[in-house]
Parts: C-alpha cells; sequence; structure tokens
C-alpha cells in the first residue's frame, strides 16, 4: 500500500507535504523531479492519497475510508494517471492511450513503486520501442479534467516522466496549467527536469527527491545486478583488448530494448562517477550497493582526473546515439574501444 509510512526515508518531504495540505496550500501543480530510484513517483501517489483521504491523520492517510480503498487498487474515479505508453502492435499512435495499459500500470505500480522506465517497458513487452506520451493523451487529459470531480474536493492527474511528452502533449499541458479547471492538481514526476520545456517548469512548485541516503539506497536489484554484470564485462574486455569478448557483449547489448540500453548506459555513468568518488574517498556522498563497492575496490583507481571527464562523455554520447536509433550493436563495440584507451590513461 503506498502510502507516506511506507515511504522509504525522505521524512523532510513527507512532512512538509503533510504540512501543507493542513494548512491548505495547495498548488495547482508540482513537479517531483529526483533521479531514478529516489522514490519520487511513489511520494506523488502518497500525497495524491492524502489529499483525497477523507479522515486524513497527523501523519498520513488513514488508510480505510472509501477513498482509500479505492488509492488501494490505485482506480480512485478522481486520480488520473499518465505514463509513458508504446503503440499497439499493428497500429499507430492514435490507437495508443494510457487507459488501454491501464490494468498493467496498476499491478506494476503496486508491486514495484521504485522501478524505472525500462522495467515499465520491459512489463509491457515493449521491445525495442521507446516509451512515449503521445500527443492524442493531451485531449484525454483535457476530457478527463472537464468534468466535475466524482468523489473529492480535487480532481489529481499524475503524469510520470513528462519529458516523455510528444511536443503537441506537452504544448496543451501547458495550456491546461496556464488556466487549470478548478480544484484540479497536477503531479509532474520526472527524473531528467531540464527535458520539460522551461514554461511547463515555471508553472510547478519544484519538490526536489533526492536519493535516498540511507542504508536501504544501497540494496542491488535484479536490473541493477545485470548491469554491474554487463559493466564489469566492457571494462574487463576493453583493458585486456579482447576483441572476440567486445563482439560477444556487443551482441548481448542488442538483445536489450531500447530504454534498458538507454538505461544502462545512465547506470554506467553513475558507476563511473562514483568509483571517481571512492578514489577521492568521499563516502558521504557516494552511492553503492555491496556488489558495485566490491568491484570499486578494484576498479576505482582505472577512473582518475585524467580520463573521468572523456568517460562520462563517450558514454553520454553512446546514451544519445541509441535516443537516435544508431545502430546498437555498433554503438557499443565502438564505445568498448574507445574505452580500451581511456583506460589507459
Amino acid at each position: 500500500m503506498i502510502v507516506f509510512k511506507n515511504i522509504i526515508g525522505h521524512t523532510d518531504l513527507k512532512e512538509r507535504l503533510i504540512k501543507s495540505v493542513q494548512e491548505g496550500v495547495i498548488p495547482h501543480a508540482r513537479l517531483f523531479s529526483g533521479p531514478e530510484g529516489a522514490g519520487a513517483l511513489p511520494l506523488s501517489v502518497a500525497y495524491a492519497r492524502y489529499l483525497l483521504c477523507t479522515n486524513r491523520q497527523a501523519d498520513d492517510a488513514c488508510g480505510t475510508c472509501p477513498s482509500c480503498q479505492k488509492i488501494n487498487k490505485l482506480a480512485h474515479p478522481d486520480l488520473h494517471f499518465v505514463f509513458p505508453i508504446i503503440n499497439k502492435k499493428g497500429g499507430s499512435s492514435k490507437d495508443a492511450l494510457c487507459d488501454d495499459f491501464l490494468p498493467e500500470w496498476r499491478e506494476f505500480l503496486e508491486k514495484t513503486p521504485y522501478s524505472n522506465l525500462s522495467g515499465w517497458l520491459e512489463n509491457i513487452q515493449a521491445g525495442n520501442a521507446q516509451g512515449t506520451i503521445y500527443a492524442r493523451e493531451s485531449n484525454e487529459i483535457v476530457r478527463k479534467l472537464n468534468f466535475k470531480s466524482y468523489e473529492s474536493d480535487y480532481k489529481i492527474m499524475i503524469i510520470w516522466l513528462p519529458e516523455k511528452m510528444q511536443e503537441a502533449a506537452a504544448n496543451k499541458l501547458l495550456k491546461l496549467l496556464e488556466e487549470p479547471p478548478e480544484k484540479t492538481v497536477f503531479l509532474l514526476v520526472s527524473e531528467e527536469p531540464d527535458k520539460i520545456i522551461t514554461t511547463i517548469r515555471s508553472r510547478c512548485q519544484q519538490l526536489i527527491v533526492p536519493l535516498i541516503s540511507d542504508e536501504n539506497a544501497r540494496q542491488s536489484t535484479d536490473e541493477t545486478d545485470m548491469f554491474l554484470e554487463l559493466f564489469k564485462a566492457i571494462m574487463r574486455n576493453s583493458w585486456k583488448r579482447d576483441i572476440r569478448g567486445m563482439k560477444a557483449k556487443s551482441e548481448e547489448f542488442t538483445t536489450l530494448g531500447r530504454d534498458k540500453q538507454k538505461a544502462f548506459l545512465a547506470y554506467a555513468q553513475r558507476q563511473v562517477r562514483e568509483n571517481f568518488l571512492n578514489a577521492l574517498n568521499l563516502p558521504e556522498i557516494n552511492y553503492m550497493n555491496e556488489n558495485e563497492a566490491d568491484f570499486a575496490v578494484n576498479f576505482h583507481k582505472f577512473v582518475n582526473e585524467r580520463n573521468v571527464e572523456d568517460f562520462m562523455n563517450e558514454l553520454a554520447l553512446a546514451e544519445r546515439h541509441i535516443e537516435s536509433n544508431v545502430n546498437a550493436k555498433m554503438v557499443f563495440f565502438d564505445l568498448s574501444m574507445k574505452i580500451a584507451v581511456l583506460l589507459k590513461k
């Protein structure tokens, strides 16, 4: 059940959100921005629950009123969700709406509220398709919000990853934010707020959700374990200049969907950063799980002030190439060759 008390960490943010509701200070648009795994999405859902709860407690929603019972199933009539989706097989973007994926979305959010875009796309068997919020979705947003609320004082629209909106959808959202329907609350949840158009960001009250700083933030998941093994392999093959190994891992990389490929490259950038900080002996701003820390014991010495910037630039460039649908095998092999040079710096 997604309630404040079940959100890991972020005590100050939870207290701030609760206090704002108790004092009646409820902005029509909030932007929850935080990196993958920080918990911005479940935090936004807990806030929405507290707003809709008919028997609010001092520190959380009651969890038992009719409103909370509906939110337990993520099926409250005044709580709406928008999220990246894919075209239906054999269809066009005109066929694709978030409501078509609501059963999968509810199950995904309930079971894995801290997951990411690649996890969601894998859940809906997206293959190489990249998640998008299509232009047609903006018409659905307008339609839903033009109705009066069914049971609550508020209508709440949670938009997960608004940076994935097509331009037409973003422009329609901007108009809604400029003249919001009465008693409507927009909750935008972003991992890359810089990719949201400035005029939308400026109309939202931003809430920065940092990575969780306690030991819970350092727990591994199946995906991070898989990414770590791939990261180890590319570094070892590049160090040994093992061309056969590079080719084999390039083939493996192509089996991942585009969004998971991008997620890995983002993960690799984080690992380079963490290993550089490890070498600087700055544990207070270093976040690695146990498996990552074990690998860093020997690897961190290969990331230094001479190559760290080039490391980050090459990984970021590879991520942009994947975003642009450049051949994944070629991108990964080329990256491995470049890393072979950087590791010797």
